[in-house]
């Protein structure tokens, strides 16, 4: 018994010393932020090291980018549900027309529209998009974040736009 613990113990301090890095930086790279990968890091650790008896020996590294992946995947339906909540309440907390219900009405609609069309570009050009113009991240940031050229950075921000607004025209011309 104590033997298999050893084995477990040791097992695990190899695994983590070969892969923590590079979980990590996977995560950074996903979610652009130091301390949140460090912590899905742990956690994937945690989880590592609760189902190791599971794990088929040499596939240590695909489970722990597994369930790296698995909990980027839940922090990002988390930050959904945050950021339409926040972009709801900004909505309706702003100033200038607020008393026009037609503004009000169209304004929620476009609200609505944007948040689709934006959850419908892809995983990569949402990433960039919103690094670029929500987090105000300058293009060679976000290329040295996503380790990716600053030509893919330009491309997907400017293919963004054109699907955005593309995107946008159609509801507009499907309303009236």
């Amino acid at each position: 018994m104590e033997n298999s613990t050893v084995r477990k113990e040791k097992n695990f301090g190899e695994a983590y010393k070969q892969y923590a890095n590079l979980v990590r930086n996977f995560l950074y790279y996903k979610t652009g932020n130091y301390e949140k990968a460090a912590d899905m890091t742990q956690e994937s650790f945690e989880r590592y090291w609760s189902n190791m008896h599971k794990v088929v020996e040499g596939k240590e590294k695909n489970y722990l980018y597994t369930i790296a992946h698995r909990l980027f995947l839940d922090d990002l339906d988390k930050q959904k549900v945050h950021f339409k909540y926040n972009f709801r309440k900004a909505g309706e907390s702003s100033q200038g027309m607020d008393h026009n219900p037609e503004y009000l009405y169209r304004q929620k609609e476009f609200k609505v529209s944007l948040e689709t069309a934006i959850a419908n570009l892809s995983e990569q050009r949402r990433t960039i998009f919103l690094m670029s113009r929500i987090d105000k991240m300058k293009n060679r940031e976000i290329a040295e974040t996503l380790e990716i050229s600053i030509k893919t950075v330009e491309k997907n921000v400017s293919q963004a736009l054109i699907e955005l607004k593309k995107q946008l025209d159609e509801l507009v011309s499907l309303r009236i």
